[in-house]
């Protein structure tokens, strides 16, 4: 038995590797826009389900962890801009705000019908942001991959305070991801238990 990162999110991936765990890494293939449509709380919960389940299928006895993240402005849902015009909006709609970043986290073990789905949520408060300081982040590519636009672990993250969870921001939330691990019988820093 294995740990699966159903993600190709380098920083989901240096968060699970800071935390010691030994896992592979096999990106999910999943067509975001076929997931249904939901509120918020519940969207970043059922794209991780399906990221999750997409990886199970293939890793049946191992223990299969996605996650997926999202940014909310009151019930706008920001995912990833789909170029730099789209992460100028989404900057600009953010600035000055509080938003809620929302990770979805799914556990799976298919072979013993084992699935856990849980949400952190944090919020973050945004500075007001000028042109210049916008345009400067749209030239440095940080906000490729990235939902809402914007990364908190970047050389200038453009925020001014977090409540929560920081890893959450980041993309896994390691505290609620820790103990869903655990759960499902994975430990960091050795093999994980059969």
């Amino acid at each position: 038995m294995k740990l699966i990162l159903a993600s190709a999110s380098p920083r989901r991936a240096q968060l699970l590797a800071e935390a010691g765990y030994v896992f592979e890494t096999v990106p999910a293939d999943v067509d975001e826009s076929q997931v249904p449509a939901s509120p918020p709380s519940e969207l970043a919960q059922r794209l991780a389900v399906a990221k999750a389940q997409a990886v199970a299928d293939r890793f049946p006895d191992d223990v299969v962890l996605a996650a997926d993240t999202i940014v909310c402005l009151g019930e706008t849902v920001l995912g990833k801009p789909a170029d730099a015009d789209d992460a100028r909006r989404m900057l600009n709609l953010l600035s000055g705000t509080t938003q809620v970043v929302i990770t979805g986290v799914c556990v799976i073990r298919k072979a013993i019908n084992y699935q856990q789905t849980h949400k952190a949520m944090s919020a973050v408060r945004m500075e007001v942001l000028t042109p210049e300081q916008i345009e400067r982040y749209i030239a440095s590519g940080e906000w490729q991959g990235k939902a809402g636009g914007y990364g908190i672990q970047d050389e200038d993250p453009l925020v001014k305070r977090i409540s929560g969870s920081h890893s959450n921001v980041v993309g896994l939330p390691m505290e609620l991801t820790r103990y869903m691990l655990a759960t499902a019988g994975i430990s960091p820093g050795k093999a994980p238990s059969k």
